[in-house]
């Protein structure tokens, strides 16, 4: 499971209009403290675009219906994503989705 991100990277590079993103979507599950996977990057080091993608999954899975549980509404969601904030989020980008989400 941990190879996911890494596996669509490497298909990505093959496509040249698509190659630029594949260092997103190898970053996607880096987290901010450096817990993360692949590569263990953290902070500055994790691409901005990734920790973009990162935040969105995040909000977009906790406020979506899965045949496992039911969605979390928007208030609870935004409060797990400012309790990550720093740690598993970049602080910034969950702040620039919660105004976004204003």
């Amino acid at each position: 499971m941990d190879a996911h991100t890494a596996i669509g990277a490497r298909m990505l590079e093959r496509i040249p209009f698509l190659a630029p993103v594949a260092p997103l979507v190898r970053s996607a599950h880096e987290r901010f403290d450096g817990g993360g996977y692949p590569d263990g990057l953290a902070g500055d080091r994790i691409p901005r675009g990734a920790m973009i993608i990162a935040t969105c999954d995040a909000f977009h899975a906790m406020t979506s219906d899965r045949p496992y549980r039911k969605a979390m509404g928007h208030e609870d969601a935004i409060a797990e994503l400012r309790a990550g904030a720093g740690s598993q989020f970049d602080a910034d980008v969950v702040g620039a989705l919660i105004a976004e989400l204003g």
